[in-house]
């Protein structure tokens, strides 16, 4: 309550799940739990990026192409692969 640099209201919040909350409907199709896991994990990584102002389309092709360079057991250097907000 004393800090004046933070926002009243959280539209920005709202706004960003906003997707997720249309797409709800689609996620009576995901009929195992594996699924809806791929499904939310596919939404994470594309609101992080519009978060990040990234070209999601870009982002999206640099991850599967440098993902699957990667061993499975790789994953302290999944970091390096988050959005910069370049």
């Amino acid at each position: 309550m004393l800090d004046g640099s933070l926002e009243i209201v959280n539209n920005a919040a709202e706004r960003a799940i906003k997707p997720f909350v249309i797409g709800r409907k689609n996620f009576l199709f995901a009929n195992t739990a594996k699924c809806a896991t791929s499904s939310a994990i596919i939404y994470s990584i594309i609101e992080t990026a519009k978060a990040n102002n990234v070209i999601v389309e870009k982002y999206l092709v640099y991850l599967f192409d440098n993902l699957s360079k990667l061993g499975c057991q790789d994953n302290e250097n999944l970091g390096h692969f988050m959005p910069s907000g370049c």
